[in-house]
């Protein structure tokens, strides 16, 4: 992406090489691809550096939206700082029925903002019902055949993959901010660097063992 420059001003944004006006002279697009940097930049032509110094994950951050500067023969996108997401649920307040800031559709101690942590445990139940879900006509055929039992490892593997999600869940509960949970889902190499094993603090389902 690139950014024409006018007495020290941003006036145009290029996202693709195209044919441009700069002054009285038409340039054609072919110029972004065989000129020099320091030959567009002689006619006003500079290509945009981005600078994500702040931008954060969007999964666990807001971020600003970001903004051009041309400063020491540099056009430079950055971003401000970004703003930590809701960690927790918050709720309607008698405050925000005082305030008249209440929806009519809801009450004192209705949900108002639903936090990280909620939506995360959310995904892990879905993860472990989707496991589950697997093995449920075995559990529904040892109820309905009587001499049929449900193989002893998929019941270990449905009580395990119980036991993990409920862990997990307690893992996000016990964050204390936005940059700890994110931690639990960031992978590193625990092996070597000729046989890696990337693992994360939030670890993983159980497999099935045959």
């Amino acid at each position: 992406m690139y950014a024409i420059v006018e007495d020290n001003n941003i006036t145009q944004y290029i996202n693709f090489p195209k044919s441009v006006v700069i002054g009285d002279v038409r340039y054609p697009a072919k110029i972004f691809e065989l000129w020099s940097q320091s030959e567009k930049e002689a006619i006003g032509i500079y290509e945009i550096v981005v600078d994500k110094t702040n931008y954060k994950d969007p999964a666990y951050y807001i971020n600003t939206n970001s903004t051009y500067t041309f400063a020491d023969g540099q056009v430079t996108e950055s971003w401000g700082t970004a703003t930590a997401k809701q960690l927790e649920d918050s709720f309607w307040t008698q405050q925000d029925s005082d305030d008249g800031d209440l929806p009519d559709d809801k009450e004192v101690g209705d949900l108002k903002v639903e936090g990280l942590k909620t939506q995360k445990k959310r995904i892990v139940k879905q993860q472990a019902s989707n496991l589950l879900a697997k093995h449920d006509w075995q559990v529904v055929k040892a109820t309905e055949v009587s001499d049929y039992s449900v193989p002893s490892a998929v019941t270990t593997y449905r009580a395990n993959v119980r036991t993990k999600s409920n862990e997990m869940e307690t893992a996000i509960d016990n964050t204390s901010d936005v940059d700890a949970l994110k931690t639990l889902y960031e992978y590193t190499n625990t092996g070597t660097e000729a046989d890696p094993v990337f693992t994360r603090p939030l670890g993983e389902f159980p497999t099935l063992e045959n």
